[in-house]
Parts: structure tokens; sequence; C-alpha cells
């Protein structure tokens, strides 16, 4: 017999400021049979409407619709909303993950007991006596008041487990001041920034109030190399909704893109809110899903938007990557790609190892490092684009291996050569403020910073 409807209505959405939360509304005549299944899923009331979800391991979305489908049951009325839903349906990886060989639903049974754990300490059923740094890594005893168990908790966030327990306080803390006393601590350990955010999120709804935006300033059109970076998020979205053989996933703490090509020869990894100066993009070719790489390409944060725009509108035509040079780089493949570059006029020097082109402002240019060329599996960089005060002080750039199609350079530094882009006038100063107070990052003989996980 089905269960009577109750005169509750349940809505659930992604958190405002936290994306990774969840929200539920809770409204109607009788709202109490929802709150109470609400509470007993893992959400906490904000306010008489409003309670939500917000968890250490980056779970939400899953749990809400396990929250869902108890409510319907029970005849509530529950609606996601889009936004969840497109939370719930993504896939996602979980970088780094220390245990590999875990499935998902194991992987997901180790975080709700890390969570578990954090709720019990949070809210005093467990009591934290001591913790200390083993080699990187944070370890804590406590004990649970209730039962007089003491326990030995290893790590942090959704990896904390309890490592080992004990039958008595005494024996916990004269084994744990054994194994850490050179790093142990009275009381836990300082929150997590995974920790305050959930915390933050339990507590604030309402996006902060934006001070009186300036009048807006026309943008100024200025060479490719010098623009905006604009919203590097947005661009791969729209490249990819334009490209249906490439199909993307966010790593489960949210902040790495992967997007693999259909033929998985070709693999682009973004990492969200990367420093301007750090590796946000690196692009990896394969001859095949199996092989070694044939070239990787790594971009920085602070790449400007139409230097970007025309690598991935180069890597949307697959024949212009699908086969690597090979061998050495040889003169003809240099002359190839850096014949834009020649043809406008820059000025081509050769220093040593390096050869450089830079254009007659002294803002930007291209190196190439003859040496690397030649050396097999070499981690440096044989080509680097760079735009900036100089090449050792570089607000961006944007580095190649051996083997990277020519093809793909001239389109680049035809861009460098040729191209136009926009850029807010207040953009240029702090730019040149922050560069002005910020070390040099990379030396002529750049290395090449890419990420682990494209290999």
């Amino acid at each position: 017999m089905p269960t009577p409807a109750t005169d509750a209505h349940v809505r659930l959405d992604t958190h405002p400021i936290h994306p990774s939360a969840v929200t539920a509304t809770v409204t109607g005549p009788r709202p109490h049979l929802a709150r109470a299944l609400l509470t007993a899923r893992g959400f906490e009331a904000v306010n008489e409407h409003t309670l939500v979800m917000a968890r250490i391991d980056h779970e939400e979305p899953y749990w809400a619709e396990k929250a869902a489908q108890a409510m319907t049951a029970d005849g509530i009325t529950t609606e996601i909303n889009p936004r969840l839903r497109e939370a719930i349906d993504e896939e996602w990886t979980w970088a780094n993950y220390p245990m590999p060989w875990c499935s998902r639903d194991e992987i997901r049974e180790v975080s709700s007991e890390a969570q578990k754990i954090y709720d019990d300490i949070r809210r005093g059923r467990l009591i934290i006596h001591a913790h200390a740094d083993d080699s990187g890594t944070m370890v804590a005893v406590g004990t649970y008041p209730d039962s007089g168990k003491s326990v030995y908790l290893h790590g942090e966030n959704h990896l904390r487990q309890v490592a080992d327990t004990y039958d008595s306080l005494a024996q916990a803390l004269t084994a744990f001041e054994r194994l850490h006393g050179d790093t142990m601590r009275p009381g836990p350990a300082p929150l997590t920034d995974t920790e305050r955010h959930a915390a933050d999120a339990r507590t604030t709804l309402v996006t902060p109030a934006a001070h009186p935006a300036p009048a807006a300033q026309k943008p100024e059109i200025v060479p490719a190399y010098a623009a905006d970076p604009g919203d590097h998020d947005s661009i791969l979205d729209l490249f990819l909704a334009a490209h249906g053989d490439w199909e993307k996933w966010r790593t489960w703490s949210d902040d790495t893109t992967h997007a693999i090509h259909e033929a998985q020869t070709l693999r682009i990894e973004h990492v969200h809110e990367a420093h301007p100066r750090d590796t946000a993009w690196t692009v990896a070719a394969y001859e095949t899903p199996v092989s070694e790489r044939m070239w990787h390409l790594t971009a920085t944060g602070a790449t400007p938007a139409p230097v970007l725009q025309t690598l991935l509108h180069h890597l949307a035509h697959e024949e212009s990557w699908g086969t690597a040079i090979g061998g050495a780089v040889d003169e003809q493949a240099v002359t190839a790609a850096t014949r834009p570059l020649t043809d406008a006029g820059w000025k081509h020097t050769v220093d040593g190892r390096w050869i450089r082109w830079t254009n007659l402002a002294g803002d930007a240019g291209v190196q190439f490092d003859a040496f690397v060329a030649q050396t097999r599996h070499s981690t440096l960089a044989t080509w680097t684009v760079w735009a900036g005060p100089s090449i050792d002080h570089p607000t961006w750039t944007l580095t190649a291996s051996p083997n990277t199609p020519s093809s793909l350079l001239a389109d680049l530094t035809e861009d460098l050569a040729h191209g136009t882009g926009t850029r807010q006038p207040s953009a240029a100063r702090t730019a040149r403020a922050r560069l002005s107070s910020t070390p040099p990052s990379i030396p002529p003989a750049t290395v090449s910073h890419t990420s682990s996980r494209i290999r």
C-alpha cells in the first residue's frame, strides 16, 4: 500500500556560494516529516525553511539524490534543480587518490567513514586530545566519551581513518607520545581548507553584497600576445560544446577538467583557478591510445584568450595532430614553425644553443632550444613562447616539447605576429604592478612543468 502523501514540498539545489554543497528548501503547511528525513540524511537546518548538506568528500550530489529517493518513497514531493541534476550525473575521477585499487563504491565507503569521524569531532562525540605531523600526514588521538574507547586517527578530510583503538585514554596517549613525541601538540589540529569551506556553507546562504562597480572602461584593441586571459573555463566549455567528438570530466575536488578526443590519442587537462604563472593547460598527443606520448604542450594561467583559442581551434582538426614530426627537429621544421615571425620582421638572434625571435617592442618572443631538440626524452622545453617585460620576467608562457607539429606552432606564431585581442586598461596596469613585485619564474632554459596526471 503506498505511503500517503504529505503537504510538504522539497526543492534541492546547489549552494549559491559553495558549488559542491546542496541546499534543501522545505515549503508547505506540514514540513516536519521532510525536515526529519533530510536531517537523517545529513542535512542541517540553517533557518526555518532551509537546510544544507556540506560534506568533506564533495559527494553531496550523490547523497542528495539518495535523500530525494527516500522522500519520494515517503510521499514527499521532491524537486531537483537542473544545476544539481547536472552535478549528480556528471562523471569525475579522484585525482592522485592514494588507494587506486578501490572501486568507486569502495572509495565512497572510505570517505563516508571519514565523514562520520569528522561529524563526531565537530559535534563533540569524539574529543581530540592531541595531534601531530607524521611526515606530512596529520595524525591525532581522541576518545569517545560515551563508550570510553580511544582511537588513533590517520589522515585528514575524506582520507581520515581509525588506524588503531585502545581500551583506555592513558594507553592511547602513551602510544601516541612514543610515536610522535617530537611533533605532538595538544588539542585538535587546525581546520583544513575543506573543513572551513564546509562550515561556511552551513552558515552562509546569501552571496555577499558586491561594492558598486565602477563605470565600465572600453577595452582597447591590442596584439594577441598582450590581450587579457579572459575566462579560460568558458573558452574550454565553448570548445567542447562545439565539438562532440570530445568527452570531459572533472576531478572529485572540482579543480581540474580533463578532455579526451574520441580517438583517445589527444588529451587536454585544464586546472581551474591556476596562478597566472603556473601551468593551467597541458595538451598531450599519442600515436595510439596505449603508446608513449609523442608530444606535449603547456600554457600558464595568464595565457591570453586569443592564443588559447588558436590552440584549441588547431586541436579540433585531427589531421593536424594525428602525426608528429618524426625523429629530431630539423631546420625545415623550425623554418616552417617560425615563418610568420620572419615575415613580420621580428628580430632573429642566436645565443649558443638558443635561437630567439623577438618583436620590435621586446615584449614578446619565441625561443628554440637546439640542444634539447636533439635530446630524446628530455624534460626541458624545446619551444618557449612568451610575452611580458622579458623572457626572464614573462607575463605568460607556452612551452612545447620536441616533435610538436610545426603546423600547430605556425598557427601560434601567426597569432603572435598578426593576431589581435582586447584588454581592459586597468588589467594592463594591474599586470605591470604584479610583475614588478614578483621574482623571475623561469630561466632561459625553460623546464616544462607537465602535469603528472597526463602521461
